[in-house]
């Protein structure tokens, strides 16, 4: 598996796990037809792994205040970042992509952290 298709299950398994759990599943149920926003999650996370430029012209993601509206709490950012990282560790056995893909989530979830609380 090459790292766009890595990319692509992280993000398909992550979501279908986090629509359904039980401390965050509610922030993805309310948003009619999530799945049309799977793309740009991956094309996000392509372009923070990979240095790839998105296939067509996008908006810029503007991360820290597009969640700002969902009153994240801290321990519902605590369970995001493991329920990731567990499904990265479980798709991906790509060491080096793995790695910067967790520097990755610690630092968003520091960032949220210094916005929000």
């Amino acid at each position: 598996m090459n790292k766009n298709e890595i990319i692509s299950q992280v993000v398909h398994e992550f979501y279908a796990k986090a629509k359904v759990d039980f401390m965050i599943g509610y922030h993805f149920r309310v948003i009619d037809d999530f799945d049309t926003h799977i793309p740009r999650i991956i094309t996000f996370w392509e372009i923070q792994l990979l240095g790839q430029k998105p296939k067509v012209e996008i908006p810029p993601f503007d991360l820290i205040n597009i969640h700002r509206p969902l009153n994240i709490k801290k321990g519902e950012l605590g369970r995001w970042v493991s329920l990731f990282q567990e499904t990265i560790k479980k798709v991906s056995e790509d060491e080096d992509l793995n790695n910067k893909w967790n520097e990755k989530v610690e630092f968003f979830r520091d960032r949220m952290l210094k916005t929000f609380f």
